[in-house]
């Protein structure tokens, strides 16, 4: 929990814009953000471009922001991402020179500046680093081309670990974890006696937090705990959005029917007024200051009632992008008239081998009807494989898969199926070869992509916006698809992207295999069973 220590690092009132917006430009990414770290931990949340990278570069960077002032008062700590031709373990690390200094001097064969340069404490310090990550025992001498994805940022964490961090700065450290990595994030976090930022989507790893900060451009909040607390206090929020919504529009309806009263009831005076003219009984200088003062009343009351419709129609505007910025996107897969009997997936002892390396097998299992089924494994274990093999991409060593061809649509974590090179409306129509841009208009609309939405390049889609577009274009043919397969789906996405995809994919009536690292994700739509390799490179 938060302690009464000085603090690591204080935020007072920092702005950051987009780093190709002009100035003035206001391509606010947040804005009056005031934050004090001390030795606790706190979640960074906010839909993808909110800024948390951003922001944590800057801090990392020692970088001023737009506006407000950042005051770092402990060593900092990043998490780097180790490359596949960074050499051997101790070479990522850092660390080959220190330690071939130390087997010198250990084998009697040492120089005098090698004495001078010996870290004793190095081989103490990296045993306890790698055993905090997850990578007790792990050969210095292994290549990380050898090594999991997983692996590699394990490798990261544990040079973090060796600068001997007062603050650390994580931006989404489980991306690419194992079931296990992800754990060994979170134990050394629930460990951890500094400091911690941490920007990230892994709803399992915020529930630990001791704070949540969201950032959005309409303000940035708060909220003490973890993320059910966060969560609690967000749907709060987006509850008091949508009912300033519904009285404002109220408000201005209430202001329209009074402008609408009283202009029948100025129209009725001046009918009365044009009637006592013809009749004549009434002296002429009497008609005409009657007339004046109708006219100025009438000004009077039109000014006032167009002021209230304004005021209350930008009361309406305001509240409606709350809304908007508030309240997640809501889409509806098609129906697919799975009949229950209907056998879409079918192994019968597979055995799958990459060159000499057996990755699994013999497997055999069924899907049948709306089944759901997780494919789960260290990384590394073949579960990216098995999807090839579902899918027809690759082949079997031996045994044999029998699939429902034209039924099965793959979603991989990047999307890879939409062309960067392409908008969202030719991708639809590459896609789908018949389809009318009319019809791909409409499509497109279903999942939130509307009038010029249409037309945006796939390449600057965010995370969230590929996914909804990849679900469009594998759901919009003439026959929607019956099983759809899912290479870890939430990798790249902000948690209300994720949230979508869940409320999605729960809806959905046809059948799911899902390769996830996210047990939050796997429970929220609906899957028990778990298919497990235990293979490894």
């Amino acid at each position: 929990m938060p302690s009464s220590t000085p603090a690591l690092l204080t935020l007072d009132s920092v702005s950051l814009t987009r780093p190709d917006s002009l100035p003035g430009a206001g391509a606010a990414l947040f804005s009056d953000l005031t934050l004090s770290v001390g030795h606790e931990r706190v979640g960074l949340v906010g839909r993808n471009g909110a800024g948390k990278s951003s922001l944590l570069a800057l801090i990392a960077d020692g970088g001023a922001p737009r506006a407000g002032t950042i005051h770092r008062a402990g060593r900092l700590g990043t998490l780097r991402q180790i490359q596949l031709d960074e050499g051997n373990v101790a070479q990522a690390l850092g660390l080959a020179d220190a330690l071939a200094c130390l087997a010198r001097l250990d084998a009697g064969e040492g120089s005098l500046d090698d004495a001078a340069q010996a870290d004793w404490t190095l081989p103490e310090r990296l045993a306890r680093a790698l055993a905090d990550v997850g990578l007790a025992g792990v050969s210095l001498d292994r290549d990380c081309a050898t090594l999991s994805g997983g692996e590699r940022t394990r490798v990261g964490l544990a040079a973090m670990l060796l600068t001997e961090p007062e603050l650390l700065l994580l931006d989404e450290p489980t991306n690419n974890l194992d079931a296990a990595g992800r754990e060994a994030v979170a134990d050394l976090l629930a460990r951890w006696p500094g400091g911690a930022l941490v920007a990230s989507h892994d709803r399992a790893l915020l529930e630990g937090m001791d704070r949540i900060v969201q950032l959005s451009p309409v303000g940035t909040f708060s909220v003490s705990g973890g993320w059910s607390a966060f969560v609690a206090e967000r749907d709060a929020m987006r509850e008091r959005a949508a009912q300033a919504l519904d009285r404002n529009r109220r408000d201005l309806a209430r202001h329209q029917r009074d402008a609408q009263v009283q202009a029948e009831r100025k129209a009725r005076r001046d009918k009365a007024g044009r009637a006592a003219s013809a009749r004549g009984d009434l002296p002429r200088i009497l008609l005409g200051k009657r007339a004046q003062q109708a006219e100025q009343s009438g000004a009077r009351e039109r000014s006032l009632a167009r002021r209230q419709i304004d005021e209350a129609a930008l009361s309406v505007e305001a509240a409606r992008g709350q809304v908007e910025v508030l309240t997640p996107l809501h889409i509806d897969l098609p129906e697919t008239g799975l009949l229950a009997n209907r056998t879409l997936l079918r192994f019968e002892d597979v055995v799958f081998a990459r060159g000499e390396r057996h990755l699994f097998g013999p497997l055999s299992f069924t899907i049948t009807g709306p089944a759901r089924m997780a494919v789960t494994g260290a990384n590394g274990s073949g579960k990216t494989s098995l999807l090839a093999l579902a899918t027809g991409a690759a082949q079997p060593t031996s045994g044999a898969v029998h699939r429902a061809e034209g039924c099965i649509a793959m979603l991989d974590q990047h999307a890879a199926l939409l062309d960067p090179a392409l908008s969202l409306l030719d991708a639809m129509i590459a896609a789908h070869p018949g389809m009318s841009t009319h019809d791909a208009h409409a499509a497109l609309a279903r999942f939130a992509f509307r009038n010029r939405d249409a037309l945006k390049p796939v390449a600057v889609l965010s995370g969230g916006e590929r996914l909804r577009a990849a679900l469009c274009l594998v759901t919009a043919g003439p026959v929607a698809p019956q099983l759809l397969i899912l290479d870890e789906p939430t990798n790249h996405l902000d948690i209300e992207s994720i949230e979508l995809l869940e409320e999605v994919l729960d809806a959905y009536d046809g059948a799911l295999l899902v390769v996830s690292h996210d047990e939050t994700f796997l429970e929220r739509i609906g899957i028990a069973p778990r298919l497990a390799l235990d293979g490894a490179d």
